[in-house]
Order: C-alpha cells, then structure tokens, then sequence
C-alpha cells in the first residue's frame, strides 16, 4: 500500500486507540510520533445491529468496545472536518473497523487512504509498517 507521506495511521481496537504518522515516503514509511487521543466512549446506540440472539448468546458483542470504535471515528470525523487530517489510514479487528464505517463522515471518506482490517494493537511499529508495505 502507499501510504503519503505526513499521513495520520489510526490503529484502533475496542479498547485502545493510537494515532501515528508517516515520515518517510510513500512506498518506505516510518510510523513516529504516536498519540493516544482521548475519547468520550458515549455511543452506546453503537453495536445495536450487532445484537442478534447469536451474539447475545454467546457474549461476542461488547458495547463498550463498539462504542469505542464509534467514539475512535467520531475523533477522525471531527480532525478531518477541521482539515487537520488530509491523509488518513485506518487500521482494526474487523468488528471495531465494521463499527466505525457506520460513523464515517463524508469528509473522512474523501481522506481515507485505505483501511486494514486486522488487530495490530500492542504490535511494534516495525510490525506495523510491515503489514502497511504487505497490504
């Protein structure tokens, strides 16, 4: 994948969320200058599709973590209308990725570079570039 350089990488799980970006170049990044945003985990009509008799049977829907992916999007929306974000890639598990499609504003869609649907939180930043050049 090429990945501008000065892109924002957000990694996103239902419970954590990190903002990076790329320094090096397109064909080449270098992740630096990790932030850890702040969210108001309040969306908890988040999820809501996802509450089939399955999933409340067996416990695989948590709230918390949908509500969290939908905070996650709701704080890309917000720096992409500001114009503070031009260039974005969003990296989730599937679940937490499906979740913040849901929130997407049309600003962030016209910034989206692409999207990786895996779980590469806690993962080193190595790692992380890795899969960026492999996807």
């Amino acid at each position: 994948m090429r990945l501008p350089n000065n892109a924002h990488v957000a990694i996103v799980d239902g419970e954590n969320f990190i903002v990076m970006r790329n320094s090096g170049t397109a064909l080449e990044p270098k992740l630096g200058s990790s932030e850890k945003p702040d969210l108001s985990v309040t969306n908890f009509s988040a999820g809501v599709k996802h509450q089939d008799p399955v999933s409340q049977q067996h416990g695989r829907t948590d709230l918390n973590e949908l509500a969290h992916g939908a905070a996650a999007a709701e704080w890309l929306n917000e720096k992409s209308i500001s114009g503070e974000i031009s260039d974005v890639l969003v990296i989730a598990d599937p679940k937490t990725l499906g979740e913040m499609r849901r929130h997407y504003h049309s600003e962030l869609e016209k910034r989206l570079v692409g999207e990786i649907d895996k779980t590469l939180s806690g993962e080193t930043t190595a790692k992380i570039e890795q899969v960026i050049v492999n996807s």
